[in-house]
């Protein structure tokens, strides 16, 4: 399993891709801001998956050790990016929310770097101090207070999803890290109740709470975008309407191209084809999972686990959100959501995977020579 692990990711990664640039040329159309190019988005985001397959490539071939000896730079780089969004000019509103960056027609999404750079700093920080785990504060005060810097500064854009991803993510490498279940645990419903706290202070997101509470109350305002995922899930049953047949994207669904995509592909392709994107993304927890567990290392294992974790609950989240078992949090899907930052970061994370993979392929023979040098070297 662990030798084909990585074409199996390979094939489910692309399958995705193929099934997020279809689905992308079916709603993008639709879109508002379109700019009456129908073709507008198909050709941004074929952009982006160019400059992210260059990425990728460069991550799969770069040693993956180089980013525990650099980790600081991209966590500075990741703040500094952060920061910007602030300023006028430079930090784009959108919606309410300051997540962008921008100078003419490029834009950037920091927080998207600031979730690697949080893996980076974890896994280094957990592989240094592997013998003090056992301690408070070297296993979650000064860790969790490192990655605290970055989660409030993307809090202060008004991103509660991508801080809640963030703080998860942080959990489950500390996790994996060795540290206390227990502390862990406190650590956890103390983060969840001061974005609950904080949730309740802004009202667009305290609507968007009530709208996930009541439904039926808000599905005119903060309850739209759920309420009419689940008439296009209920339209495409089992086989779909067809493909390009969908009705919720032509403006009933508000953002069907970007974080609402998963609903069209129900509506349009039926139940089967969306239990399939569930699929794809299994195989990618899997054959990730696996990827780690064999890494040549505690810093291969802990970045890998980290990667997958931060794919896999923020393909949960989406699902979750879109079928009204979670609160609406406007996080895309991954490789299928239109949204370039994202793109990227996934395409980067799979290239460490596969660096991880190809490194931990040629390390047994060497662990196994290493230790049968030991084995034969008389003791003086």
């Amino acid at each position: 399993m662990h030798r084909k692990s990585a074409y199996i990711l390979f094939l489910a990664v692309l399958g995705l891709l193929v099934i997020g640039i279809v689905m992308l040329f079916s709603t993008s159309a639709f879109a508002r801001d379109s700019h009456g190019d129908v073709y507008f988005f198909i050709r941004r985001q074929a952009i982006w998956f160019g400059i992210g397959l260059i990425v990728c490539v460069f991550a799969a071939l770069v040693d993956y050790h180089f980013w525990r000896r650099t980790w600081w730079l991209w966590f500075a780089v990741a703040v500094g990016a952060l920061a910007l969004c602030y300023f006028p000019h430079i930090g784009m509103r959108i919606n309410g929310s300051r997540r962008w960056i921008g100078v003419g027609p490029i834009t950037f999404q920091p927080s998207e770097l600031a979730k690697l750079a949080a893996i980076f700093f974890l896994a280094a920080w957990f592989t240094r101090y592997e013998t003090a785990t056992h301690n408070l504060l070297f296993s979650i005060v000064f860790p969790l207070a490192i990655v605290a810097l970055l989660a409030v500064l993307v809090l202060g854009e008004v991103d509660l999803g991508t801080t809640a991803l963030l703080g998860a993510t942080a959990f489950v490498v500390m996790f994996v890290g060795g540290a206390k279940p227990l502390w862990l645990g406190v650590g956890a419903f103390a983060g969840l109740g001061a974005l609950l706290v904080v949730a309740t202070q802004i009202s667009q997101r305290m609507g968007r709470l009530s709208a996930f509470l009541h439904p039926q109350d808000f599905k005119e305002d903060a309850g739209l975008q759920q309420m009419q995922a689940l008439i296009a899930w209920g339209s495409g049953g089992m086989e779909g309407l067809g493909l390009g047949n969908g009705r919720q994207k032509m403006l009933y669904l508000p953002y069907a191209h970007t974080d609402f995509i998963f609903p069209i592909i129900g509506e349009e392709l039926g139940l089967r084809f969306s239990l399939l994107v569930v699929f794809l993304f299994v195989i990618i927890i899997v054959c990730g999972i696996t990827i780690a567990l064999h890494a040549r290392d505690r810093f291969g294992l802990l970045l890998g686990c980290g990667v997958v974790s931060l794919l896999a609950l923020q393909a949960a989240v989406n699902v979750g959100v879109t079928t009204s078992l979670l609160p609406n949090k406007g996080l895309p899907l991954p490789f299928i959501s239109y949204g370039g930052s994202n793109l990227v970061a996934c395409m980067f994370g799979i290239g460490l995977l596969l660096n991880i993979y190809r490194q931990g392929i040629l390390e047994p023979p060497q662990r196994k020579s290493a230790a049968m040098r030991v084995r034969i070297t008389p003791r003086i």
